[in-house]
């Protein structure tokens, strides 16, 4: 059984190796000679610049794909993300707490590590366009140090490698979406949400968002071996996103077809308390480990 298969996270060619449930961010920490890169652009509209309010579109497919745009323009969002990695022969559990700032296009995620991980406790993420910072992320990075990314060197674009999907992410990857049903709707603390289903391009979401923020989306759109991504999202009269389920297919074996092989990821992110701040700051650069070339964190 290969490291990939025990750890549920996608290869790298060369991949490294990873020893544990917890190899989402020894992932992103082994790469991180070189750094810089991440997630999240939102893009703007004509309903922005005219002050027009938002609502919900009749059509499903424009409502999906204007939940994005819609949930930028609240100004921020906290989230709670669940992410559940299953092959034949292992399954693990992240669960993370946080938020997005979409006016300063920067966030900050608190993911707890499952029990029996190499790296222990919570790994903390700082996202935002062009840049991922890891604090955390493996053995050999000093206590309270940061590890500094470009999501192009990471093969799902950090669409999970370190435990959750940051906000940005998620929402722009409905940018992409193909299909949408109305499922039907549903009262959760007493918001009416209803519920669409269906499945999204991480190319076409790629480049319907633009820019550095695009990129994550495109690496995993590269990558994962599903590329009819299924999802399921839940969206307020607003049209603002409140969850979204996304599943993410992967080789745990480089190169193989076979469905023994695969790697489902389940990814969940929650979205409330729109417009109210979120803390979430770039690394000062007396904080970031440089790491050698031919150094490994773990």
């Amino acid at each position: 059984m290969t490291d990939q298969q025990r750890t549920g996270r996608p290869a790298r060619r060369p991949a490294p190796h990873l020893r544990s449930a917890a190899g989402a961010a020894l992932l992103a920490a082994a790469l991180a000679a070189g750094a810089a890169g991440c997630s999240g652009a939102v893009s703007g509209s004509s309903d922005q610049q005219s002050g027009a309010p938002d609502q919900l579109a009749a059509d499903p497919l424009t409502a999906v794909r204007n939940a994005a745009d819609i949930t930028g323009r609240t100004g921020s969002a906290h989230t709670a993300t669940e992410l559940v990695t299953e092959s034949t022969e292992k399954k693990a559990a992240f669960s993370g707490t946080g938020g997005y700032d979409y006016v300063k296009r920067i966030g900050r995620l608190e993911v707890q590590v499952p029990p029996g991980a190499a790296t222990t406790g919570k790994i903390v993420e700082v996202v935002l366009p062009g840049t991922v910072y890891l604090q955390n992320s493996g053995a050999k990075v000093p206590e309270g140090k940061w590890v500094k990314l470009d999501v192009r060197q990471l093969p799902d674009g950090n669409l999970v490698s370190s435990g959750a999907t940051d906000p940005a992410s998620a929402a722009g990857a409905l940018r992409g979406a193909q299909k949408a049903e109305a499922v039907g709707t549903e009262t959760v603390d007493g918001v009416v949400l209803h519920h669409y289903r269906g499945t999204l391009d991480l190319a076409k979401a790629a480049d319907a968002t633009g820019g550095r923020g695009g990129d994550g989306l495109r690496m995993g759109g590269q990558t994962f071996t599903v590329k009819e991504v299924p999802y399921d999202a839940w969206l307020d009269d607003q049209g603002r996103l409140r969850k979204v389920v996304e599943v993410f297919t992967f080789a745990g074996v480089a190169g193989s077809k076979e469905p023994k092989d695969q790697v489902k990821v389940t990814s969940t992110t929650s979205l409330r308390d729109f417009g109210k701040p979120v803390e979430a700051a770039e690394p000062a650069a007396s904080d970031i480990y440089q790491m050698k070339p031919t150094e490994s964190p773990k």
